[in-house]
């Protein structure tokens, strides 16, 4: 057996804001939508992980998903045009990540990072 990918779902109470979020500030396409459900993503599969935390890590909360951008300050800048609320960050981390955690339209904490050089 082998996992192909791992899919993070969100809930919504209708699907165009969180579209709206993910498609403006994260520039993902979307693969699926049928109204209830929308997949959004890229046509490119990537890497298949899945985070298991006690803490988020230099006292943040734990986020319920990571989403690893190559360019943390362009997000940043994308999520304070979409008036997304920014609730921790932007933070140099001692571990080497370069990360802020925002909430998308439904409430889900987002951990937005990239590995620092």
């Amino acid at each position: 057996m082998q996992v192909r990918r791992i899919v993070k779902n969100v809930r919504a109470d209708e699907t165009s804001a969180a579209k709206a979020f993910y498609t403006d500030v994260f520039g993902l396409e979307t693969l699926m939508d049928m109204d209830w459900i929308t997949f959004l993503g890229t046509r490119e599969s990537g890497p298949v992980q899945l985070g298991i935390m006690t803490a988020g890590g230099s006292g943040a909360p734990v986020p319920d998903m990571t989403i690893e951008v190559d360019d943390v300050d362009t997000a940043l800048k994308r999520c304070h045009q979409a008036n997304a609320p920014v609730e921790y960050g932007p933070a140099d981390e001692p571990w080497g990540v370069r990360r802020f955690f925002v909430r998308d339209p439904c409430g889900t904490m987002i951990n937005v990072m990239t590995h620092s050089a």
